[in-house]
């Protein structure tokens, strides 16, 4: 286990951990499905307690593998889930929302996210999470997949500022909203949730990380987790499906990046020098 679990605050005031467990993929073919539940497990009996899923993730089986995963643990989980745009109405948020649930085998999401900008206006969406948390089944609420200008949309809105997080797609190749949503966020003390840090899993074969990753005696994808979860106000959810995998992931909590590996890394994936528009797999 590493020595400590570094946290970072929700804008309500609660801490929550910088790691989290991804299952994006999750529960697409049953024959990984012990697996993918043991890799959850493992993440759990390690500390990491922050458990990212959705309901568009295998049109609900990811749901389910978290279940199996944290079924008689609950209450060691801070449980994420999102909702799909298309089920963003009033009526839609509380279906998508017992359904989630349901699955989940649980009575509260503790953190229930809109996974991206639709068409619903976002007064009904954000009506529809105050009344979920009214009625206890989920404690907060926040969104997935927005940018700048559709941040300052939500919070001007009446309640728009009980947002807790935007999950995003941010690692050592998508620097983009570096730029301006970052530092936005940062300012209001709204964290990043960052989704794919590894790339899904393609800088885990880049060179340009070896020499860091040399310095540290460790893998080229713990140094392009380190380096999210090195980030002011970020919140890193990679997906492990195997146990080792996990305990990789957890042990790259314990790297310390210096400033030398920073100005190398900043070298390697130069970070952006004017506006881009939010990047989305």
């Amino acid at each position: 286990m590493p020595s400590t679990i570094r946290t970072t605050k929700l804008p309500s005031g609660e801490a929550v951990q910088v790691l989290g467990q991804g299952t994006w993929k999750m529960g697409e073919d049953i024959s990984r499905r012990t697996d993918e539940v043991n890799a959850l497990k493992l993440g759990l009996d390690l500390g990491i307690t922050l458990t990212d899923t959705a309901e568009m993730y295998a049109s609900g089986g990811a749901e389910e593998v978290v279940a199996e995963a944290i079924a008689g643990r609950r209450d060691e989980t801070f449980l994420v889930s999102k909702v799909l745009p298309s089920n963003a109405s009033r009526a839609g948020v509380q279906r998508a929302c017992e359904n989630s649930l349901k699955r989940l085998r649980t009575d509260r999401i503790d953190l229930y996210l809109l996974h991206w900008p639709g068409s619903v206006p976002l007064t009904e969406t954000v009506a529809a999470f105050e009344a979920l948390k009214k009625a206890g089944k989920i404690r907060y609420w926040g969104v997935s997949n927005f940018d700048t200008d559709e941040m300052e949309e939500l919070i001007g809105l009446s309640d728009g500022g009980n947002v807790q997080t935007n999950q995003v797609l941010y690692n050592l190749v998508r620097r983009g909203l570096e730029f301006d949503l970052a530092p936005w966020s940062r300012q209001r003390g709204i964290p990043l949730m960052a989704y794919s840090p590894v790339e899904q899993g393609a800088l885990a074969r880049n060179a340009r990380l070896d020499a860091v990753a040399a310095r540290h005696n460790a893998t080229p994808a713990q140094i392009a987790l380190a380096w999210v979860m090195h980030q002011e106000g970020v919140i890193a959810i990679p997906k492990a499906s195997s146990q080792e995998h996990v305990r990789q992931n957890v042990a790259a909590l314990d790297i310390k990046l210096t400033p030398q590996d920073i100005a190398d890394l900043d070298r390697a994936f130069p970070p952006p020098a004017h506006k881009r528009g939010l990047e989305m797999i």
